[in-house]
């Protein structure tokens, strides 16, 4: 089946600050939901909640396991999604460009 889902809110979710710092963490593998919240001091529930667009589309893997909540990425699909999308390209140069005439 075809997943469809809104090309902006991932776009948002990705760029916004917290949900960054979070997905970065994955980029070594997956997290227990406790180490997170510990690490950036936030609640359980902020996490499931900058993170849940991202798992509904599956771009963010949640798990529950021996009484836990564990994250990671799915690296292929977010992979995908940047390399296949116009917006986010267009903002990387963007980024890329003002950083140039900056330094």
């Amino acid at each position: 089946m075809f997943d469809t889902f809104d090309r902006e809110k991932i776009i948002d979710s990705m760029f916004d600050p917290m949900t960054s710092d979070l997905l970065s963490e994955f980029e070594d593998g997956q997290k227990e939901c406790a180490f997170l919240v510990e690490k950036y001091a936030i609640s359980e529930t902020e996490i499931f909640k900058k993170l849940s667009y991202l798992a509904e589309h599956g771009f963010v893997i949640k798990i529950f396991n021996d009484g836990k909540y564990i994250f990671s990425a799915n690296t292929e699909k977010l992979t995908q999604f940047i390399e296949h999308n116009d917006t986010f390209n267009a903002t990387i140069e963007g980024l890329e460009k003002m950083d140039s005439y900056l330094n």
